[in-house]
């Protein structure tokens, strides 16, 4: 998954983590009366994702560095979180931010989520701004259902719209993540007629006793066959079920070590893009912060 903008000239810039979560299972429980959907699932996240780096400015100006094929800067949800940020707290200082691009759009690895997050918890640190957690928190839903997540920085257990959440201790396994060269919209899946709306409510025990699907995953293989094709061949070289986290276009499954993942990912056909990776309880951005917090300590 290609870097879309070279971090190496920034020299000793501090590196912020902005890692990709997966939905270990997805269900849709409802519907609210403005249209967002009602969904049950769980995050954890992985110890890959995208890196940014934040370059203070002289003047108040906000603004990113390099482009992002697609993305007009207005609409990039980094400056959309600095901008928010700033207006929230009536903070008057500028900064460039750099970003490299790991983790694909249309993928459901919760890409420009977890960067929006991440430009939340690193400027809120780097202005000084000293807002708590929930606060940001409430901010970053104003951006996406899925932020939050990402700025609380613990595997969860998610429902209502994905923000109301209850962090969950689970197992730590290595990921395979595979994605054909497709990109899934969101939007129309969540709209698409066949989509699964009722599906019961379970528990989190249900859920670690071995129940919980991704009820995505029929539409996304009748609008992109070749997200099925990864979902089979996935399912047949591992250990454990493979499923789609998201909407898509991405599939992952478990295994015990590094080894036994890298050596599927080496088996898997070439225009597939891949990497193995960690599942981690405790985001990596969370790491980050500490790291931050002492040595401005000292």
């Amino acid at each position: 998954m290609v870097s879309e903008v070279d971090l190496t000239p920034l020299g000793d810039t501090p590196r912020w983590p902005a890692p990709a979560k997966l939905n270990l299972f997805l269900h849709v429980t409802g519907r609210r009366g403005d249209g967002y959907h009602l969904l049950q699932t769980v995050f954890q996240f992985l110890d890959h994702g995208d890196e940014l780096a934040f370059l203070p400015a002289e003047d108040e100006q906000i603004c990113r560095q390099g482009s992002v094929p697609g993305v007009p800067e207005e609409d990039d949800l980094i400056i959309r979180a600095a901008h928010l940020l700033a207006r929230h707290t009536g903070c008057r200082r500028g900064v460039t931010i750099a970003v490299r691009k790991r983790l694909p759009m249309g993928g459901g690895l919760g890409g420009g989520s977890s960067d929006a997050a991440t430009v939340l918890v690193a400027l809120n640190r780097l202005w000084g701004l000293d807002l708590s957690t929930e606060e940001l928190a409430r901010l970053g839903l104003e951006l996406g259902a899925d932020v939050p997540v990402f700025i609380h920085g613990q595997a969860a257990w998610a429902e209502g719209v994905g923000e109301r959440l209850q962090p969950v201790q689970l197992p730590e396994p290595w990921y395979l993540v595979l994605r054909p060269p497709v990109s899934v919209s969101t939007a129309t899946v969540f709209g698409h007629p066949r989509l699964t709306r009722n599906s019961a409510p379970i528990t989190i025990c249900d859920f670690l006793s071995g129940r919980g699907e991704n009820v995505c995953e029929p539409v996304v293989r009748s609008l992109h066959p070749e997200v099925g094709e990864v979902l089979d061949w996935l399912g047949q070289h591992a250990p454990h079920p493979a499923r789609m986290t998201g909407t898509g276009s991405c599939v992952f499954a478990a295994f015990e070590d590094r080894a036994t993942a890298r050596a599927v990912l080496e088996q898997a056909p070439a225009e597939w893009e891949g990497f193995v990776a960690r599942g981690r309880n405790r985001s990596p951005l969370l790491d980050r912060l500490d790291l931050e917090t002492a040595s401005a300590r000292g």
